[in-house]
């Protein structure tokens, strides 16, 4: 499937939305889909990164947000042919949204604070701490929300670095410094000269400056100049850095502002102080102090004269308390989000068809798995002859539905239900490849609404072996009741019962 994201960067608005999509973008194409940008304005190096990534960038010349916006967008969606759209921005309110939806697309919203007045969404995302229901108490029946850092959304190059332990130093020398894409008051030269006032021996610093930073020669003009005055302190800068999970792992501690990457930096475990740079950046930070991953210091202009370099010094000599911050930051932090949003989008695209005779072969395979047999009431593989017998009278029997999930191209499981008067039997199976992804309970929900609604069928009932956890769990969650313990086949079997007034 296709994804189109809508976003924009600019040196007033930063870069942090752009990079949060760009690591979803990256997820939705190891899923096997392709994904296109679009975006009123971006900068530069930003442009460039897309590019480098194989994400084709598509320019919208009309006010973000406006409805011309959304007319550009819903075309360009249409002749790229994304079944989602993605937008991540304060501008895509609740008007923005409904024209998308009314256009037949499936959509996630990006969001931090509850900005809509409403909310059309298939999906909203707010990945920070303060995410909360209340939030989005006006939003469709249907709106899925997605909420807290389980859906953290890290870029593919921290992705290998899930369940790293890093080893935390008796006093912390080596400092990040990175205040965001953009920084456009130069708040980064306040941060370099606190650090030279550190009171550590062998300290080293590395700046971090974002492509489009208006002031990099300023910093690198004055880092070099206090270089050659002969101070202590080692400070390199380092200007669009691509590989920033290998600068994070080098750091003992970090300065940063309060957007993006101070979930980067909970992930990697980096003891952090945070300053606020900008108004959407309080609950970031008062959210990771609040949880012992981080140190809120708010704004760099209501600080005392030297308070930073004092904090500093006093974490960097302090390795209980960073020890404590390091662990705290990567519990809050697992990086499975990117790939938890995709699946969600995934079973949000999943639909039923017929089966069909040229099903018979695949449906085969995936009932001679081993781990499908080990499931079954028979664990014996089934023969080919077999198989096709009883293949056939299903798809002729007037009393079975025979259905194939599908998500986009690529059938992911098959479910069928054997109906009797006002009663009917389900039996669900996925391929092998889809398992563990929350597929099964999504096919059982949307299948069961289906049998009722077409049907005069009032009880379906399932039975699933005690061991079958995976069974047995996606039939709770998708609604089937546990009636009892019965004998089937001669075996003790679970018997989960949904009756049709049941909320699906």
């Amino acid at each position: 499937m296709d994804l189109l994201i809508r976003t924009d960067a600019t040196t007033q608005i930063g870069t942090g939305h752009v990079m949060r999509c760009l690591a979803l973008a990256q997820a939705w194409q190891d899923a096997g889909g392709t994904t296109y940008f679009a975006a009123a304005k971006i900068t530069a190096s930003l442009e460039a990164r897309l590019a480098d990534e194989g994400m084709a960038l598509h320019l919208i010349p009309a006010p973000s947000g406006s409805v011309d916006d959304g007319a550009q967008l819903i075309r360009l969606a249409h002749r790229v042919k994304a079944r989602w759209i993605v937008v991540d921005g304060y501008h895509f309110g609740a008007e923005y949204q409904q024209a998308i939806k009314k256009s037949g697309l499936r959509l996630l919203a990006i969001d931090d604070y509850g900005h809509s007045s409403h909310y059309y969404a298939d999906l909203v995302l707010n990945q920070n701490t303060s995410a909360d229901e209340s939030l989005y108490v006006n939003r469709e029946p249907g709106t899925e929300l997605l909420l807290g850092t389980r859906y953290t959304l890290l870029r593919r190059e921290f992705w290998p670095w899930r369940g790293w332990k890093r080893e935390i130093p008796s006093v912390a020398k080596r400092v990040l410094i990175t205040l965001g894409g953009v920084d456009p008051d130069n708040a980064t030269l306040g941060v370099v000269q606190s650090v030279r006032q550190m009171n550590v021996d062998g300290l080293e610093a590395r700046v971090l400056v974002g492509g489009s930073n208006p002031h990099a020669a300023i910093l690198r003009s004055a880092i070099r100049n206090r270089e050659e005055e002969g101070k202590a302190v080692r400070i390199r800068l380092e200007q669009n850095a691509i590989d920033m999970s290998r600068l994070m792992a080098w750091a003992d501690l970090a300065i940063s502002a309060g957007g993006s990457t101070c979930w980067e930096l909970a992930f990697m475990g980096v003891p952090s102080l945070t300053l606020i740079l900008a108004d959407n950046q309080h609950s970031v930070a008062a959210g990771l102090d609040a949880a012992g991953a981080a140190v809120n210091l708010g704004r760099p202009a209501d600080m005392a004269p030297g308070e930073l370099a004092e904090t500093l010094t006093e974490l960097a000599h302090s390795l209980q308390r960073r020890a404590g911050m390091c662990q705290r930051g990567q519990e809050l932090v697992d990086g499975a989000g990117p790939a938890r949003v995709v699946q969600h989008m995934q079973v949000r695209g999943l639909v039923l068809r017929p089966a069909q005779a040229d099903d018979c072969s695949l449906v085969w395979e995936w009932a001679n798995h081993p781990t499908t047999r080990a499931v079954s009431f028979s664990s014996e593989p089934i023969s080919w002859q077999d198989h096709v017998a009883w293949f056939t009278s299903r798809l002729a029997d007037p009393h079975s539905l025979f259905y194939i999930a599908m998500v986009g191209a690529t059938p992911i499981g098959q479910i069928r239900y054997h109906i009797q008067g006002r009663q009917a039997t389900v039996s669900v199976s996925l391929a092998p490849e889809q398992r563990g992804r929350g597929y099964g309970s999504q096919i059982i929900q949307l299948a069961s609404q289906q049998v009722f609604e077409s049907t005069a069928v009032s009880r379906i009932q399932a039975y699933v072996k005690p061991d079958n956890i995976a069974s047995a769990c996606a039939f709770a969650k998708a609604g089937f009741v546990h009636n009892a313990t019965v004998e089937v086949e001669g075996q003790s079997v679970l018997h989960f019962v949904l009756q049709r007034n049941a909320q699906l």
